[in-house]
């Protein structure tokens, strides 16, 4: 059984939304819904589409802001973020808030990483050529803007709370057929 199931990432957003009777409120949820659906598939312009003109993130980790900062900075980061394949992921939400403007959301993000992209980041790892789950806690501010497009993200995390390395069993099947199918076609 997979160890993650990205469309649990959305679930919390999908049941607030279901019980929401303000109209902004549902306008910064249904954003923030789109741009998780967006990034799961992943279709990079169906992602850019839910940011506002000249988005501004901020990752904040070890006191410093490692995030992307502007359209081009933004869309590059998401190419990366695809082209490394740890798109694939579970935000597990156990606390959401939201007023007008924004939506806070904090639970433990789970991501798959491919061994070798993994010890690029300094995640320590036995075997590069190894798939790993890797698991933080995580708080993002989602802030929206008057028309109904994401701002930036503004994301506190902490280091990796747990790494684990994964059997093929365990893989979901979209991780399979994103990495392991490319790793076959160029072995």
């Amino acid at each position: 059984m997979a160890v993650i199931d990205p469309q649990r990432t959305w679930a919390p957003i999908e049941e607030r939304l279901s019980v929401t009777k303000d109209e902004r409120h549902r306008v910064v949820l249904n954003a923030v819904l789109e741009h998780m659906k967006a990034e799961a598939v992943p279709d990079l312009d169906r992602l850019m589409a839910t940011l506002a003109p000249a988005p501004d993130y901020h990752f904040w980790f070890d006191g410093h802001d490692h995030g992307p900062k502007t359209t081009d900075g933004v869309r590059t980061y998401y190419a990366d973020f695809v082209a490394t394949r740890s798109n694939v992921l579970e935000y597990e939400i156990d606390r959401l808030v939201l007023d007008d403007h924004c939506l806070v959301t904090e639970g433990y993000l789970k991501q798959i990483y491919p061994g070798s992209y993994a010890a690029q980041l300094g995640i320590p790892v036995d075997d590069e050529s190894a798939d790993y789950l890797v698991v933080r806690r995580q708080l993002l501010l989602w802030p929206v803007d008057e028309n109904g497009l994401i701002v930036g993200e503004d994301s506190y995390s902490s280091g990796p709370a747990s790494v684990t390395k994964l059997s093929f069993d365990e893989l979901p099947q979209q991780y399979i057929d994103l990495v392991h199918s490319s790793r076959e076609a160029s072995a």
